[in-house]
Protein backbone atom coordinates (compact mmCIF):
# COMPACT_ATOMS: atom_id res chain seq x y z
CA UNK A 1 0.00 0.00 0.00
CA UNK A 2 1.24 3.45 -0.89
CA UNK A 3 1.44 5.32 2.44
CA UNK A 4 1.54 8.75 0.87
CA UNK A 5 -1.45 8.03 -1.38
CA UNK A 6 -3.61 7.88 1.75
CA UNK A 7 -2.87 11.55 2.45
CA UNK A 8 -3.01 12.62 -1.20
CA UNK A 9 -6.45 11.14 -1.79
CA UNK A 10 -7.85 12.41 1.53
CA UNK A 11 -6.93 16.11 1.74
CA UNK A 12 -9.53 16.84 4.44
CA UNK A 13 -8.11 14.15 6.70
CA UNK A 14 -4.58 15.42 6.07
CA UNK A 15 -5.63 18.98 6.91
CA UNK A 16 -7.27 17.86 10.16
CA UNK A 17 -4.19 15.88 11.16
CA UNK A 18 -1.97 18.91 10.57
CA UNK A 19 -4.38 21.17 12.45
CA UNK A 20 -4.28 18.73 15.37
CA UNK A 21 -0.49 18.81 15.38
CA UNK A 22 -0.59 22.60 15.19
CA UNK A 23 -3.02 22.96 18.10
CA UNK A 24 -1.21 20.47 20.35
CA UNK A 25 2.16 22.03 19.52
CA UNK A 26 1.08 25.60 20.22
CA UNK A 27 -0.61 24.55 23.49
CA UNK A 28 2.55 22.69 24.55
CA UNK A 29 4.70 25.69 23.65
CA UNK A 30 2.67 27.91 25.97
CA UNK A 31 3.11 25.40 28.81
CA UNK A 32 6.84 24.78 28.42
CA UNK A 33 8.98 26.16 31.26
CA UNK A 34 11.67 28.68 30.37
CA UNK A 35 15.21 28.39 31.66
CA UNK A 36 18.75 29.14 30.56
CA UNK A 37 19.94 25.51 30.59
CA UNK A 38 18.26 22.10 30.86
CA UNK A 39 17.41 20.99 34.38
CA UNK A 40 20.03 18.59 35.73
CA UNK A 41 19.22 17.27 39.19
CA UNK A 42 22.25 16.04 41.11
CA UNK A 43 21.36 13.58 43.89
CA UNK A 44 22.89 15.80 46.56
CA UNK A 45 22.13 15.93 50.28
CA UNK A 46 23.44 18.55 52.69
CA UNK A 47 23.70 17.78 56.41
CA UNK A 48 23.88 20.66 58.90
CA UNK A 49 24.88 20.53 62.56
CA UNK A 50 25.15 23.48 64.96
CA UNK A 51 26.89 23.70 68.31
CA UNK A 52 27.02 27.34 69.44
CA UNK A 53 30.40 28.41 70.80
CA UNK A 54 32.39 25.46 69.45
CA UNK A 55 35.54 26.28 67.52
CA UNK A 56 36.01 25.07 63.92
CA UNK A 57 38.56 22.50 65.15
CA UNK A 58 36.08 21.13 67.69
CA UNK A 59 33.31 20.96 65.10
CA UNK A 60 35.60 19.12 62.67
CA UNK A 61 36.86 16.54 65.18
CA UNK A 62 33.79 15.89 67.33
CA UNK A 63 30.97 16.44 64.82
CA UNK A 64 32.16 16.18 61.22
CA UNK A 65 34.46 13.19 61.67
CA UNK A 66 31.92 10.78 63.27
CA UNK A 67 29.31 11.70 60.70
CA UNK A 68 31.70 11.31 57.77
CA UNK A 69 32.70 7.83 58.98
CA UNK A 70 29.08 6.74 58.94
CA UNK A 71 28.31 8.42 55.62
CA UNK A 72 31.27 6.71 53.94
CA UNK A 73 29.48 3.36 54.31
CA UNK A 74 26.61 4.52 52.06
CA UNK A 75 26.71 3.14 48.53
CA UNK A 76 26.82 5.36 45.47
CA UNK A 77 28.70 8.38 46.87
CA UNK A 78 30.74 10.27 44.30
CA UNK A 79 31.98 13.08 46.52
CA UNK A 80 31.71 14.14 50.15
CA UNK A 81 32.97 17.47 51.50
CA UNK A 82 32.58 19.14 54.87
CA UNK A 83 33.00 22.70 56.05
CA UNK A 84 33.41 23.54 59.73
CA UNK A 85 33.17 27.08 61.04
CA UNK A 86 32.49 28.62 64.41
CA UNK A 87 29.53 26.72 65.85
CA UNK A 88 28.45 25.06 62.60
CA UNK A 89 29.33 22.14 60.32
CA UNK A 90 27.95 21.41 56.87
CA UNK A 91 28.56 18.12 55.08
CA UNK A 92 27.66 17.91 51.39
CA UNK A 93 27.20 14.43 49.91
CA UNK A 94 27.03 14.11 46.14
CA UNK A 95 25.76 10.77 44.83
CA UNK A 96 26.18 9.40 41.33
CA UNK A 97 23.52 10.43 38.83
CA UNK A 98 21.95 6.98 38.81
CA UNK A 99 21.19 7.02 42.54
CA UNK A 100 17.63 7.76 43.61
CA UNK A 101 17.59 10.85 45.82
CA UNK A 102 14.82 9.52 48.09
CA UNK A 103 16.66 6.28 48.76
CA UNK A 104 19.86 8.23 49.41
CA UNK A 105 18.01 10.43 51.92
CA UNK A 106 16.86 7.36 53.85
CA UNK A 107 20.43 6.04 54.00
CA UNK A 108 21.67 9.42 55.24
CA UNK A 109 19.01 9.48 57.96
CA UNK A 110 20.01 5.97 59.08
CA UNK A 111 23.68 7.00 59.17
CA UNK A 112 22.85 10.06 61.29
CA UNK A 113 20.99 7.84 63.75
CA UNK A 114 23.99 5.50 63.96
CA UNK A 115 26.38 8.39 64.59
CA UNK A 116 24.16 10.05 67.20
CA UNK A 117 25.88 8.28 70.13
CA UNK A 118 29.29 9.56 69.03
CA UNK A 119 28.22 13.21 68.78
CA UNK A 120 28.47 15.72 71.65
CA UNK A 121 25.61 15.39 74.13
CA UNK A 122 25.05 19.13 74.39
CA UNK A 123 23.93 19.61 70.79
CA UNK A 124 20.93 21.98 70.88
CA UNK A 125 19.35 20.12 67.94
CA UNK A 126 20.08 16.83 66.20
CA UNK A 127 21.74 16.95 62.75
CA UNK A 128 19.37 17.91 59.96
CA UNK A 129 19.57 17.19 56.24
CA UNK A 130 17.94 18.50 53.10
CA UNK A 131 17.97 17.64 49.41
CA UNK A 132 19.74 20.29 47.39
CA UNK A 133 20.66 20.85 43.77
CA UNK A 134 24.08 22.52 43.53
CA UNK A 135 23.59 23.05 39.78
CA UNK A 136 20.60 25.30 40.38
CA UNK A 137 21.67 28.84 41.25
CA UNK A 138 19.36 31.38 42.93
CA UNK A 139 17.05 33.07 40.46
CA UNK A 140 16.56 36.22 42.50
CA UNK A 141 18.53 38.16 45.12
CA UNK A 142 16.64 40.66 47.29
CA UNK A 143 18.31 43.11 49.67
CA UNK A 144 16.83 44.74 52.78
CA UNK A 145 18.55 47.74 54.32
CA UNK A 146 17.64 50.36 56.90
CA UNK A 147 20.33 52.72 58.17
CA UNK A 148 18.24 53.88 61.15
CA UNK A 149 16.97 50.44 62.17
CA UNK A 150 18.71 47.71 64.24
CA UNK A 151 19.83 44.77 62.19
CA UNK A 152 17.82 42.26 64.24
CA UNK A 153 14.63 44.21 63.50
CA UNK A 154 15.53 44.23 59.82
CA UNK A 155 16.18 40.49 60.00
CA UNK A 156 12.70 39.99 61.47
CA UNK A 157 11.16 41.71 58.45
CA UNK A 158 13.25 39.61 56.06
CA UNK A 159 12.82 36.18 57.64
CA UNK A 160 9.31 36.47 59.03
CA UNK A 161 7.42 38.73 56.64
CA UNK A 162 9.25 38.06 53.37
CA UNK A 163 10.98 34.67 53.43
CA UNK A 164 7.97 32.75 54.70
CA UNK A 165 5.60 34.37 52.22
CA UNK A 166 8.00 33.88 49.29
CA UNK A 167 8.39 30.20 50.21
CA UNK A 168 4.66 29.80 49.59
CA UNK A 169 4.95 30.94 45.96
CA UNK A 170 4.45 28.09 43.53
CA UNK A 171 7.82 27.01 42.15
CA UNK A 172 9.97 28.33 45.01
CA UNK A 173 12.12 25.62 46.59
CA UNK A 174 14.01 27.55 49.28
CA UNK A 175 14.81 31.03 50.52
CA UNK A 176 18.37 31.36 51.81
CA UNK A 177 19.20 34.29 54.09
CA UNK A 178 22.71 35.77 53.92
CA UNK A 179 23.93 37.99 56.71
CA UNK A 180 21.19 36.78 59.06
CA UNK A 181 21.00 38.79 62.29
CA UNK A 182 18.46 36.98 64.44
CA UNK A 183 17.75 38.72 67.73
CA UNK A 184 19.42 37.42 70.90
CA UNK A 185 20.42 38.77 74.32
CA UNK A 186 24.18 38.65 74.92
CA UNK A 187 25.54 38.39 78.46
CA UNK A 188 29.21 39.04 79.31
CA UNK A 189 29.84 38.17 83.00
CA UNK A 190 32.72 40.05 84.56
CA UNK A 191 35.31 37.70 86.13
CA UNK A 192 36.20 40.42 88.67
CA UNK A 193 32.60 40.90 89.79
CA UNK A 194 32.02 37.16 90.00
CA UNK A 195 35.17 36.59 92.06
CA UNK A 196 34.35 39.42 94.47
CA UNK A 197 30.97 37.82 95.22
CA UNK A 198 32.20 34.25 95.24
CA UNK A 199 30.13 33.19 92.22
CA UNK A 200 30.94 30.75 89.45
CA UNK A 201 30.02 30.96 85.80
CA UNK A 202 27.91 27.83 86.23
CA UNK A 203 25.72 29.57 88.77
CA UNK A 204 25.11 32.38 86.32
CA UNK A 205 24.19 29.89 83.57
CA UNK A 206 21.82 28.01 85.89
CA UNK A 207 20.16 31.23 87.02
CA UNK A 208 19.58 32.27 83.40
CA UNK A 209 18.14 28.86 82.49
CA UNK A 210 15.87 28.73 85.53
CA UNK A 211 14.72 32.32 85.21
CA UNK A 212 13.79 32.11 81.51
CA UNK A 213 11.23 29.36 81.04
CA UNK A 214 8.17 28.99 78.89
CA UNK A 215 6.10 26.36 80.64
CA UNK A 216 2.46 26.17 81.72
CA UNK A 217 2.04 27.23 85.34
CA UNK A 218 -1.05 25.18 86.12
CA UNK A 219 -4.76 25.31 86.83
CA UNK A 220 -6.64 26.09 90.07
CA UNK A 221 -9.84 24.13 90.46
CA UNK A 222 -12.64 25.48 92.63
CA UNK A 223 -16.16 24.29 93.44
CA UNK A 224 -17.69 26.54 90.80
CA UNK A 225 -14.97 27.31 88.27
CA UNK A 226 -11.40 26.57 87.22
CA UNK A 227 -8.78 29.25 86.75
CA UNK A 228 -5.70 28.92 84.54
CA UNK A 229 -2.70 30.51 86.18
CA UNK A 230 -0.67 32.64 83.84
CA UNK A 231 2.85 33.68 84.70
CA UNK A 232 5.24 35.44 82.36
CA UNK A 233 8.36 33.33 82.58
CA UNK A 234 9.71 34.19 79.14
CA UNK A 235 12.26 37.00 78.96
CA UNK A 236 12.39 38.83 75.66
CA UNK A 237 15.01 41.58 75.92
CA UNK A 238 18.09 42.68 77.82
CA UNK A 239 16.11 44.93 80.16
CA UNK A 240 14.18 41.89 81.42
CA UNK A 241 17.36 39.91 82.06
CA UNK A 242 19.20 42.52 84.09
CA UNK A 243 17.02 42.22 87.28
CA UNK A 244 17.34 38.42 87.21
CA UNK A 245 18.61 37.20 90.62
CA UNK A 246 21.70 35.03 90.37
CA UNK A 247 22.27 34.39 94.09
CA UNK A 248 22.04 35.98 97.54
CA UNK A 249 25.06 37.34 99.35
CA UNK A 250 24.84 38.74 102.89
CA UNK A 251 21.08 38.67 102.65
CA UNK A 252 21.03 40.83 99.50
CA UNK A 253 20.20 39.62 95.99
CA UNK A 254 22.94 39.64 93.39
CA UNK A 255 21.34 40.47 90.06
CA UNK A 256 22.59 39.62 86.59
CA UNK A 257 23.15 43.28 85.75
CA UNK A 258 25.48 43.59 88.77
CA UNK A 259 27.95 40.93 87.63
CA UNK A 260 28.11 41.51 83.89
CA UNK A 261 27.00 43.38 80.82
CA UNK A 262 23.62 42.50 79.30
CA UNK A 263 22.81 43.94 75.86
CA UNK A 264 20.40 43.43 73.00
CA UNK A 265 22.35 41.78 70.21
CA UNK A 266 22.16 38.97 67.62
CA UNK A 267 22.80 35.21 67.69
CA UNK A 268 25.88 35.38 65.47
CA UNK A 269 27.64 38.72 65.34
CA UNK A 270 30.46 37.29 63.22
CA UNK A 271 28.46 37.27 59.98
CA UNK A 272 27.33 40.25 57.95
CA UNK A 273 26.34 41.08 54.39
CA UNK A 274 26.88 44.23 52.37
CA UNK A 275 25.71 45.18 48.93
CA UNK A 276 27.01 48.01 46.81
CA UNK A 277 24.69 50.50 45.17
CA UNK A 278 25.66 53.15 42.66
CA UNK A 279 27.12 55.44 45.30
CA UNK A 280 27.61 53.54 48.57
CA UNK A 281 28.01 50.19 50.28
CA UNK A 282 25.08 49.26 52.51
CA UNK A 283 24.85 46.62 55.15
CA UNK A 284 21.67 44.59 54.92
CA UNK A 285 19.90 41.26 54.82
CA UNK A 286 20.18 39.35 51.54
CA UNK A 287 17.49 36.87 50.49
CA UNK A 288 18.45 34.34 47.80
CA UNK A 289 15.50 32.53 46.23
CA UNK A 290 15.95 29.11 44.61
CA UNK A 291 13.36 27.56 42.32
CA UNK A 292 12.08 24.00 42.25
CA UNK A 293 13.46 21.73 39.49
CA UNK A 294 11.47 21.81 36.28
CA UNK A 295 9.63 25.05 37.01
CA UNK A 296 9.54 28.14 34.83
CA UNK A 297 12.27 30.49 36.04
CA UNK A 298 10.71 33.53 34.42
CA UNK A 299 7.23 32.80 35.81
CA UNK A 300 8.55 32.18 39.33
CA UNK A 301 10.61 35.39 39.29
CA UNK A 302 7.61 37.38 38.05
CA UNK A 303 5.40 35.93 40.80
CA UNK A 304 7.94 36.92 43.46
CA UNK A 305 8.38 40.43 42.09
CA UNK A 306 4.60 40.85 42.14
CA UNK A 307 4.75 40.50 45.95
CA UNK A 308 7.32 43.25 46.46
CA UNK A 309 4.81 46.17 46.56
CA UNK A 310 2.86 44.46 49.36
CA UNK A 311 6.10 43.89 51.29
CA UNK A 312 7.02 47.56 51.01
CA UNK A 313 3.61 48.56 52.39
CA UNK A 314 4.18 46.45 55.52
CA UNK A 315 7.60 47.95 56.26
CA UNK A 316 8.57 51.37 57.59
CA UNK A 317 9.54 54.01 55.08
CA UNK A 318 13.14 53.85 56.29
CA UNK A 319 13.53 50.26 55.05
CA UNK A 320 14.71 49.84 51.45
CA UNK A 321 13.87 46.73 49.45
CA UNK A 322 15.99 46.33 46.31
CA UNK A 323 16.48 43.67 43.66
CA UNK A 324 20.18 42.87 43.51
CA UNK A 325 20.08 40.21 40.82
CA UNK A 326 17.32 38.88 38.59
CA UNK A 327 18.26 35.76 36.69
CA UNK A 328 15.07 35.88 34.65
CA UNK A 329 16.31 39.05 32.92
CA UNK A 330 19.29 37.23 31.42
CA UNK A 331 17.13 34.24 30.52
CA UNK A 332 14.64 36.47 28.73
CA UNK A 333 17.44 38.16 26.79
CA UNK A 334 19.20 34.94 25.85
CA UNK A 335 16.00 33.14 24.87
CA UNK A 336 14.89 36.21 22.92
CA UNK A 337 18.20 36.21 21.02
CA UNK A 338 17.88 32.52 20.18
CA UNK A 339 14.25 32.95 19.13
CA UNK A 340 15.29 35.83 16.86
CA UNK A 341 18.00 33.63 15.39
CA UNK A 342 15.46 30.87 14.83
CA UNK A 343 13.02 33.19 13.06
CA UNK A 344 15.82 34.72 10.98
CA UNK A 345 16.96 31.23 10.02
CA UNK A 346 13.46 30.34 8.89
CA UNK A 347 13.28 33.46 6.74
CA UNK A 348 16.70 32.85 5.20
CA UNK A 349 15.88 29.23 4.38
CA UNK A 350 12.63 30.26 2.69
CA UNK A 351 14.47 32.94 0.69
CA UNK A 352 17.09 30.44 -0.44
CA UNK A 353 14.35 28.02 -1.52
CA UNK A 354 12.62 30.78 -3.47
CA UNK A 355 15.93 31.88 -5.01
CA UNK A 356 16.50 28.47 -6.55
CA UNK A 357 12.93 27.34 -7.24
CA UNK A 358 11.70 30.82 -8.35
CA UNK A 359 8.13 29.63 -7.99
CA UNK A 360 5.84 30.95 -5.26
CA UNK A 361 3.71 27.84 -4.88
CA UNK A 362 6.78 25.58 -5.06
CA UNK A 363 8.39 27.71 -2.35
CA UNK A 364 5.41 27.77 0.03
CA UNK A 365 4.87 23.98 -0.02
CA UNK A 366 8.28 22.94 1.41
CA UNK A 367 8.40 26.06 3.60
CA UNK A 368 5.35 24.83 5.52
CA UNK A 369 7.46 21.91 6.68
CA UNK A 370 9.54 24.24 8.83
CA UNK A 371 6.90 25.60 11.24
CA UNK A 372 4.96 22.32 11.29
CA UNK A 373 8.05 20.30 12.26
CA UNK A 374 9.04 22.77 14.98
CA UNK A 375 5.51 23.01 16.38
CA UNK A 376 5.24 19.20 16.46
CA UNK A 377 8.54 19.11 18.35
CA UNK A 378 7.11 21.38 21.04
CA UNK A 379 4.46 18.76 21.84
CA UNK A 380 7.09 16.05 22.31
CA UNK A 381 9.22 18.40 24.42
CA UNK A 382 6.27 19.00 26.72
CA UNK A 383 5.59 15.26 27.08
CA UNK A 384 9.27 14.68 27.83
CA UNK A 385 9.36 17.32 30.56
CA UNK A 386 11.80 19.52 28.64
CA UNK A 387 12.11 23.29 28.85
CA UNK A 388 12.72 26.15 26.46
CA UNK A 389 16.39 26.82 27.05
CA UNK A 390 19.42 27.83 25.07
CA UNK A 391 20.32 24.25 24.14
CA UNK A 392 16.84 23.10 23.08
CA UNK A 393 16.28 26.28 21.06
CA UNK A 394 19.72 25.87 19.50
CA UNK A 395 18.68 22.34 18.51
CA UNK A 396 15.58 23.74 16.80
CA UNK A 397 17.69 26.36 15.05
CA UNK A 398 20.09 23.72 13.72
CA UNK A 399 17.21 21.49 12.67
CA UNK A 400 15.86 24.17 10.33
CA UNK A 401 18.45 23.23 7.73
CA UNK A 402 17.60 19.54 8.10
CA UNK A 403 13.82 19.51 8.18
CA UNK A 404 13.37 21.26 4.84
CA UNK A 405 15.49 18.74 2.90
CA UNK A 406 12.89 15.96 2.86
CA UNK A 407 10.16 18.27 1.58
CA UNK A 408 12.39 19.66 -1.17
CA UNK A 409 13.37 16.16 -2.31
CA UNK A 410 9.70 15.16 -2.40
CA UNK A 411 8.69 18.33 -4.25
CA UNK A 412 11.46 18.00 -6.84
CA UNK A 413 10.53 14.41 -7.63
CA UNK A 414 6.83 15.25 -8.00
CA UNK A 415 7.75 18.20 -10.21
CA UNK A 416 9.89 15.87 -12.35
CA UNK A 417 6.87 13.63 -12.94
CA UNK A 418 4.79 16.67 -13.87
CA UNK A 419 7.45 17.61 -16.45
CA UNK A 420 6.88 14.14 -17.92
CA UNK A 421 3.30 15.22 -18.75
CA UNK A 422 1.42 13.59 -15.85
CA UNK A 423 -1.45 15.27 -14.04
CA UNK A 424 -0.88 16.84 -10.62
CA UNK A 425 -2.51 14.04 -8.57
CA UNK A 426 -0.97 11.25 -10.66
CA UNK A 427 2.46 12.89 -10.47
CA UNK A 428 2.11 13.31 -6.69
CA UNK A 429 1.13 9.65 -6.18
CA UNK A 430 3.86 8.27 -8.45
CA UNK A 431 6.54 10.69 -7.33
CA UNK A 432 5.81 10.19 -3.63
CA UNK A 433 5.74 6.40 -3.98
CA UNK A 434 9.05 6.49 -5.81
CA UNK A 435 10.86 8.67 -3.28
CA UNK A 436 9.13 7.63 -0.02
CA UNK A 437 11.69 4.94 0.89
CA UNK A 438 14.54 7.36 0.23
CA UNK A 439 12.99 9.98 2.53
CA UNK A 440 12.43 7.40 5.26
CA UNK A 441 16.06 6.26 5.05
CA UNK A 442 17.29 9.87 5.03
CA UNK A 443 15.19 10.75 8.05
CA UNK A 444 16.14 7.70 10.10
CA UNK A 445 19.85 7.97 9.30
CA UNK A 446 19.93 11.66 10.18
CA UNK A 447 18.06 11.22 13.46
CA UNK A 448 20.20 8.20 14.34
CA UNK A 449 23.27 10.44 14.43
CA UNK A 450 22.01 11.98 17.69
CA UNK A 451 21.09 8.69 19.43
CA UNK A 452 24.55 8.20 21.07
CA UNK A 453 24.18 11.56 22.83
CA UNK A 454 20.95 10.32 24.45
CA UNK A 455 22.85 7.49 26.13
CA UNK A 456 25.83 9.55 27.26
CA UNK A 457 26.44 9.39 30.99
CA UNK A 458 27.48 11.98 33.51
CA UNK A 459 26.78 15.67 33.56
CA UNK A 460 27.38 16.21 29.83
CA UNK A 461 24.93 13.47 28.94
CA UNK A 462 22.24 14.92 31.20
CA UNK A 463 22.86 18.41 29.88
CA UNK A 464 22.77 17.56 26.16
CA UNK A 465 20.01 14.96 26.30
CA UNK A 466 17.34 17.54 25.57
CA UNK A 467 19.43 18.88 22.69
CA UNK A 468 19.76 15.49 20.99
CA UNK A 469 16.15 14.41 21.51
CA UNK A 470 14.81 17.78 20.34
CA UNK A 471 16.74 17.81 17.10
CA UNK A 472 16.03 14.11 16.49
CA UNK A 473 12.29 14.58 16.99
CA UNK A 474 12.30 17.61 14.67
CA UNK A 475 13.93 15.54 11.94
CA UNK A 476 11.46 12.68 12.39
CA UNK A 477 8.55 15.14 12.33
CA UNK A 478 9.86 16.66 9.10
CA UNK A 479 10.01 13.20 7.52
CA UNK A 480 6.37 12.51 8.43
CA UNK A 481 5.24 15.89 7.10
CA UNK A 482 7.24 15.40 3.90
CA UNK A 483 5.39 12.09 3.34
CA UNK A 484 1.96 13.48 4.14
CA UNK A 485 1.45 17.24 3.85
CA UNK A 486 3.95 17.95 1.06
CA UNK A 487 2.57 15.49 -1.53
CA UNK A 488 -1.01 16.50 -0.70
CA UNK A 489 -0.25 20.19 -1.24
CA UNK A 490 1.75 19.41 -4.36
CA UNK A 491 -1.20 17.53 -5.85
CA UNK A 492 -3.47 20.53 -5.32
CA UNK A 493 -1.35 23.63 -5.72
CA UNK A 494 1.74 22.71 -7.76
CA UNK A 495 1.32 23.82 -11.37
CA UNK A 496 2.81 22.29 -14.48
CA UNK A 497 5.94 23.93 -15.90
CA UNK A 498 4.17 25.13 -19.04
CA UNK A 499 1.39 26.70 -16.95
CA UNK A 500 3.82 28.90 -15.02
CA UNK A 501 4.27 32.41 -16.41
CA UNK A 502 7.69 33.86 -15.75
CA UNK A 503 8.42 37.55 -15.37
CA UNK A 504 11.45 39.75 -15.92
CA UNK A 505 12.95 38.82 -12.56
CA UNK A 506 12.89 35.17 -13.58
CA UNK A 507 14.77 35.97 -16.79
CA UNK A 508 17.46 37.85 -14.88
CA UNK A 509 17.90 35.08 -12.31
CA UNK A 510 17.77 32.44 -15.04
CA UNK A 511 20.94 33.88 -16.57
CA UNK A 512 22.60 33.78 -13.16
CA UNK A 513 21.52 30.17 -12.64
CA UNK A 514 22.82 29.16 -16.05
CA UNK A 515 26.22 30.74 -15.36
CA UNK A 516 26.39 29.14 -11.92
CA UNK A 517 25.51 25.72 -13.39
CA UNK A 518 28.15 26.12 -16.10
CA UNK A 519 30.77 27.09 -13.51
CA UNK A 520 29.89 24.05 -11.44
CA UNK A 521 30.22 21.77 -14.47
CA UNK A 522 33.66 23.16 -15.29
CA UNK A 523 34.96 22.79 -11.74
CA UNK A 524 33.49 19.30 -11.42
CA UNK A 525 35.17 18.19 -14.66
CA UNK A 526 38.49 19.65 -13.46
CA UNK A 527 38.25 17.74 -10.17
CA UNK A 528 37.40 14.49 -11.97
CA UNK A 529 40.39 14.97 -14.25
CA UNK A 530 42.74 15.63 -11.28
CA UNK A 531 41.57 12.97 -8.86
CA UNK A 532 44.93 12.46 -7.22
CA UNK A 533 45.34 16.16 -6.49
CA UNK A 534 41.78 16.32 -5.14
CA UNK A 535 42.49 13.42 -2.79
CA UNK A 536 45.71 15.03 -1.59
CA UNK A 537 43.90 18.32 -0.99
CA UNK A 538 41.16 16.50 0.94
CA UNK A 539 43.77 14.72 3.07
CA UNK A 540 45.42 18.06 3.88
CA UNK A 541 42.06 19.52 4.92
CA UNK A 542 41.39 16.45 7.10
CA UNK A 543 44.81 16.66 8.77
CA UNK A 544 44.34 20.40 9.32
CA UNK A 545 40.97 19.70 10.93
CA UNK A 546 42.52 17.24 13.40
CA UNK A 547 45.31 19.71 14.21
CA UNK A 548 42.93 22.59 14.81
CA UNK A 549 40.76 20.36 16.97
CA UNK A 550 43.74 19.62 19.19
CA UNK A 551 44.95 23.22 19.56
CA UNK A 552 41.62 25.06 19.80
CA UNK A 553 40.69 26.11 23.37
CA UNK A 554 38.15 23.83 25.01
CA UNK A 555 35.58 24.44 27.69
CA UNK A 556 32.37 23.06 29.13
CA UNK A 557 30.13 26.03 28.35
CA UNK A 558 30.87 29.42 26.77
CA UNK A 559 31.85 32.21 29.13
CA UNK A 560 29.00 34.52 30.04
CA UNK A 561 29.23 37.92 31.71
CA UNK A 562 26.24 38.63 33.96
CA UNK A 563 27.68 41.78 35.56
CA UNK A 564 27.70 40.19 39.01
CA UNK A 565 30.49 39.86 41.58
CA UNK A 566 30.35 37.99 44.91
CA UNK A 567 32.97 38.34 47.59
CA UNK A 568 33.50 36.15 50.67
CA UNK A 569 35.93 36.93 53.50
CA UNK A 570 37.00 34.93 56.54
CA UNK A 571 38.71 36.09 59.68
Amino acid sequence: MNFTALFINRPVMTTLVMLGILIFGITAFMQLPVSDLPNVDFPTIQVSVSLPGASPETMASSVATPLEKQFSTIAGIDQMTSTSVLGNTQITIVFNLGRNIDGAAQDVQAAITQAQKQLPQNLPNPPTYQKVNPADQPILYLALSGPTMPMYTLDEYGETIMAQRISMVSGVAQVVVYGAQKYAVRIWPSPTELASRGLGIDEVANAIANGNVNLPTGVLYGPDKAVTVEASGQLYDAAAYKPLIVAYRNGSPVRLGDVGKVVDSVENNKTAAWYITSNEARRGIILAILRQPGTNTVAVADAIKALLPSFRQQMPASVSLDILFDRSTFIRESVKDVEFTLILTLILVVLVIFLFLRNMSATIIPSLTLPMSIVATFAIMYLGGFSLNNLSLMALTLSVGFVVDDAIVMLENIFRHMEMGKGAIKAAVDGAKEIAFTIVSMTLSLSAVFIPIVFMGGLIGRLFREFSITIGVAVLASGFIALSLTPMLSSRFLRKPEAVKHGRAYAITEAFHNKMTAFYERTLKWVLLHRRGAMVFSAIILAGTFYLFMVIPKGFLPNEDRAQVFGFTEE
